[in-house]
């Protein structure tokens, strides 16, 4: 039990070193982008099960902001980044200084700036967990969909086949000046992804 509890532990203290050196890349990639400091919040990491994410982001019906890709390579998997509706349009308003409509539409370029970032935040997490595993992990060119979360993750199901049980929650924190924007980062790995992401470690997975 004391061994068990150690690799637990240990595997959480992993994967919050993934959320801390992907948000630090993040946000020197965004900040990059946007030609103005942009800092991130020290992330909340946790693992839960595939179920669970739809109440995480509000519940099935929650209309949400999901930009969602394929992760490909020698762990592949399914990530989702997800805002409500005032989080995006905060997000483009706030940080990429994009004047929006105060409703629930969104344009093409809004559209196309949503894309960018989201882009940015999964290669920026990515790259972390490719860092610290030694594994090749790339995303895919990312796809933008407003719906109720029930309805995205569905449609990630049928579009990429079996989701993996568990999933990784690195929930994110924007700060510029005095304003912040939270957005929910979803790693789910596919069945055996997650065994190959921690024997990588030489931690041996097991769900608890």
């Amino acid at each position: 039990m004391r061994v068990f509890k150690h690799f637990k532990e240990f595997k959480m203290d992993v994967l919050k070193e993934v959320g801390n050196i992907g948000a630090g890349n993040a946000a020197t990639a965004l900040s990059r982008l946007l030609n103005k400091p942009i800092d991130m919040a020290v992330p909340k990491v946790q693992i839960l099960r595939f179920e669970e994410v739809s109440d995480k982001v509000g519940g099935s019906e929650q209309v949400v902001v999901a930009i969602f890709l394929r992760v490909e390579g020698d762990a592949p998997g399914n990530l989702f980044f997800i805002l409500s509706p005032k989080s995006a349009k905060s997000l483009l308003r706030r940080l990429a200084g994009i004047k929006v409509a105060n409703d629930d539409s969104f344009n093409d370029m809004e559209i196309s700036a949503l894309n960018e970032i989201g882009n940015i935040l999964s290669g920026s997490y990515l790259s972390a967990l490719a860092d610290l595993t030694k594994l090749s992990m790339s995303p895919t060119v990312p796809s933008l969909a407003i719906d109720m979360a029930g309805a995205i993750l569905s449609y990630g199901l049928l579009q990429y086949g079996e989701m993996g049980d568990d999933a990784l929650l690195i929930d994110t924190t924007f700060l510029e000046g005095n304003h912040e924007v939270e957005g929910q980062f979803f790693l789910i790995p596919d069945p055996e992804s997650f065994a190959i992401i921690f024997e990588s470690l030489g931690v041996p997975f097991e769900n608890d």
